[in-house]
């Protein structure tokens, strides 16, 4: 049996990958305004990013990653300092979209950490208001069709609905007003 030396994506008539440039700061600076271009993103995504792109061609050139540390940093305070990457418009614009789209304040916080947002900005962001949150909620069971806005046995469900706002970031007392109260007036004028 003979076998075919060439790499899989080459024996199926598809063409290999590029190898990846080396390092330089024009490399980078030109990858960093490539992203963010493309993407909003904090100070930490696009170190993230970077970071990714300076490993995968060390490995493939034989580097070390740490001698682009410094190139790295300087990049991404670059960035910073022209304003292209400004974490507080970042996080305050994350997390009105997700506020939009039924988020809790512990879901869009849980987010923006997850995206490198600093605590204190994180903070500032989430914060609900009550009416807020009882808002999102209702918008959330709305959209995964939860409580009133159901199309089964809302009691035999209301378990399920509970977990599922819960899971969503919401607390017991709005995930019951949501699904117990709220909403039965939109229901029935509907």
């Amino acid at each position: 049996m003979v076998v075919d030396p060439s790499p899989p994506a080459q024996r199926e008539g598809r063409p290999a990958r590029k190898p990846p440039r080396r390092i330089s700061a024009d490399y980078l600076q030109r990858a960093a305004m490539h992203y963010l271009e493309r993407y909003s993103a904090p100070a930490a995504q696009l170190r993230r990013v970077l970071q990714r792109k300076v490993i995968l061609s060390c490995r493939h050139h034989g580097d070390e990653p740490e001698r682009f540390a410094a190139m790295l940093d300087d990049v991404v305070a670059r960035c910073v300092s022209s304003g292209l990457v400004d974490d507080r418009r970042f996080a305050e614009a994350r997390a009105a979209s997700l506020r939009r789209r039924g988020g809790s304040a512990r879901a869009i916080a849980a987010k923006l950490s997850a995206k490198g947002v600093e605590r204190g900005l994180v903070e500032e962001a989430s914060q609900n208001t009550a009416d807020q949150e009882l808002a999102a909620a209702q918008l959330a069971a709305r959209r995964k069709r939860l409580g009133p806005w159901s199309r089964g046995d809302r009691a035999a469900d209301r378990q399920k609905h509970l977990a599922a706002l819960a899971r969503a970031g919401f607390s017991m007392t709005v995930a019951r007003a949501v699904i117990d109260d709220a909403g039965e007036d939109e229901a029935s004028a509907e």
